[in-house]
This record gives C-alpha cells, sequence and structure tokens, in this order.
C-alpha cells in the first residue's frame, strides 16, 4: 500500500511570539495549551489523540501518591486527574521475581481502587491507572524503599559495588476502564512491565553517598534514589527508558490507556480481520 500523507493544518511559526495559541485544528477547548506565561514561550498543544481526547474531562484515577508520576501524565495532557492512594499493603513475597513482584503489587492497586470507586458519589471512573516500581540488584533481590538512613546508606552501597555497579529498574502499569457492553467482567484491564537497566559509577564515594543520604531526596524511593533529580550524580549511564526509573513509562502507559479506551469490546481475532 502506497504511503499516504496525514494533512495538517499549517502550524504558528515556532518563533512567532505573536502567533495565536489556537490553530484552527485546536479549537476544542479540552485541548488547548495552558495559559502562556507572559513574556515566555507558548506551551505545547495537547497530543490529539482518540483515547486521550475520550477521557478528558471525565474521572480518571491515579492510584498512586508519588508526584512524579502525577508529573509524567501531565506530560501527555492529563491534568486533571484525582489521587487516591491505595491503602492495600504491599506485602508480595519477595521470593517472587521482580517483574511478577511489582505486576502484583500493581494490579491489586488497580482493583482495589477500582472497585471502591465504581459506585463512587462522584460517578464511575473513566480510568483507573497504578504502578509500582522496585530496584532489582544483580542477583535478584528486591529493593523497595529504605526505612532508615542506615539501610539507606547500605541499599546505595550494595547498587554502587555490586555487578559493576548494574542493577536493574522493574514497573508495573495496570489500566483498567468499564466496558458500554455488559461483556464479562465488565471492565478492560491491560497491564505491563517495563524493565531498563542502571549503572551506578563506581567512582562515587562512601561520603558522597552519605552526602546523598543526608539529602532525603531518595528517602520515598524504591532503590533509595531519584535518578531525576539529585540522585543524577551517582548514574553513570542506563540502558533503556529514563521516565521508568523514574517511575512511569510513559510510552507503554499510553499504549495502555489506548488499548482499555479505545474500542476494548471487541475481540482480538476481530481486530486483525477488520
Amino acid at each position: 500500500m502506497a504511503d499516504q500523507k496525514l494533512l495538517i493544518d499549517d502550524p504558528p511559526a515556532y518563533d512567532d511570539a505573536s502567533a495565536p495559541l489556537v490553530t484552527p485544528a485546536e479549537k476544542d477547548v479540552s485541548r488547548q495549551p495552558a495559559p502562556r506565561t507572559p513574556g515566555g514561550p507558548r506551551p505545547p498543544f495537547h497530543l490529539d489523540l482518540p483515547a486521550l481526547n475520550e477521557i478528558r474531562g471525565k474521572r480518571v484515577i491515579l492510584a498512586s501518591a508519588s508526584p512524579r508520576r502525577r508529573q509524567l501524565l501531565s506530560q501527555i495532557g492529563l491534568n486533571d486527574i484525582e489521587i487516591i492512594p491505595s491503602t492495600l499493603p504491599e506485602n508480595q513475597d519477595k521470593s517472587l521475581a521482580p517483574f511478577e513482584y511489582v505486576l502484583l503489587t500493581a494490579e491489586a492497586k488497580a482493583r482495589n481502587i477500582y472497585t471502591s470507586e465504581i459506585d463512587s458519589p462522584k460517578g464511575e471512573p473513566r480510568l483507573v491507572i497504578a504502578a509500582d516500581t522496585v530496584i532489582s540488584t544483580h542477583v535478584g533481590q528486591i529493593l523497595e524503599k529504605p526505612r532508615n538512613e542506615r539501610e539507606h546508606m547500605a541499599m546505595l552501597k550494595q547498587l554502587r559495588d555490586g555487578n559493576n555497579g548494574w542493577h536493574k529498574v522493574y514497573t508495573a502499569v495496570v489500566c483498567m476502564a468499564p466496558l458500554e457492553s455488559a461483556v464479562d467482567p465488565g471492565y478492560a484491564l491491560e497491564m505491563h512491565v517495563e524493565e531498563t537497566a542502571v549503572k551506578f559509577d563506581g567512582a562515587v564515594t562512601d561520603e558522597l553517598l552519605l552526602s546523598y543520604v543526608k539529602t532525603r531526596e531518595g528517602a520515598d524511593k524504591a532503590g533509595g534514589y531519584g535518578i531525576q533529580g539529585l540522585g543524577s550524580i551517582l548514574v553513570e549511564k542506563i540502558d533503556g527508558t529514563f521516565d521508568n526509573v523514574v517511575g512511569l513509562p510513559l510510552r507503554s502507559t499510553l499504549q495502555l490507556i489506548e488499548k482499555v479506551i479505545v474500542d476494548p469490546d471487541v475481540p482480538a481475532e476481530v481486530e486483525e480481520a477488520i
């Protein structure tokens, strides 16, 4: 089949400060960008995708208290989302493989919030997003958040010294959305586990590690460090997606949203025949 060109309206010039904020294709107020800061650059328009357009203005719940996940979702235009963290204990068996551990934890969070909010006075959620992130050492030991400074320091030294500094970050994402049909079980559920390898710089000293621990930046993060912040000084390189280490692989999350929102009732074999 010959390639087909996408037809788009001519956008305003990037360097034209007087260009209108809304192009002819952006007349839908739900897809307009945020107000421009006086004297600042024009913020980007939202992604014009069917799945995102469908859920804008509707109940979208993030089953996580992580400000980093909320910030990442805002990058694809999901700014007005409810934050309802799951209160379930994260007590999966640590003998599980890391990808199994995070997947079971994220799925439990999603089901917990979806079930508790389905009969809410606010109305049924249009989408529930849950995620869980863990760090795995080179021998498969699962590291979550440090409980105190002593454990925090030991955790960072273990990541620096084991396997030449290499370890893995696993994030599981689960999306749930109600089905319009009566097809059992009444909801669509999609999940994904992303893996990123991270290498600590072997030249990082104990003094630097202790100084980082004292900042408390990594106190609420799996593995005890935040790569998007000051913790980046500990990292030499990564193999995989950066936002997965932050706590939410955005590309994969968008794909899950599209799966549960756009025609989730159509069986896979029917979709292949279309």
